[in-house]
Formats: structure tokens, sequence, C-alpha cells
């Protein structure tokens, strides 16, 4: 599974796109998107997926369903 950023709560700061290990956050577009062929939530780095650890919104990075 993957994460997801909701471009309606995006503020486009861009730390996500920083913060994401494998690259899998660019801007596309006004707002980030992640690949979610490149997202792993961050499994087997950190414990948690880091672009919803820095995003200042709360709920803007979310599992995609």
């Amino acid at each position: 599974m993957a994460y997801k950023i909701l471009a309606s709560q995006c503020t486009q700061c861009g730390a996500c796109e920083f913060e994401c290990p494998n690259g899998a956050i660019s801007m596309k577009g006004d707002t980030y998107k992640i690949d979610p062929a490149a997202c792993t939530e961050c499994a087997g780095q950190f414990d948690e997926p880091q672009c919803d650890a820095v995003c200042p919104v709360p709920g803007t990075c979310v599992k995609a369903a």
C-alpha cells in the first residue's frame, strides 16, 4: 500500500518531498503527488511515513485506499 497527499489540504510547503527516503514525492501541477510505485510507507527505514511526520497540516498525507 502507498500513501497519497490530499490536494485540498496541501499547502505546497515542500517538506514532504525532501524527507521521502524513496524520492516518491514530486510537484505535479500546483500540488505534491506521491508515486504509488515508489512509496514503501518508509517500511524498514523509519517507524512512520516521513511525509506524514513532517507535514504541517494533520491528515494531509494518508494511506491510499
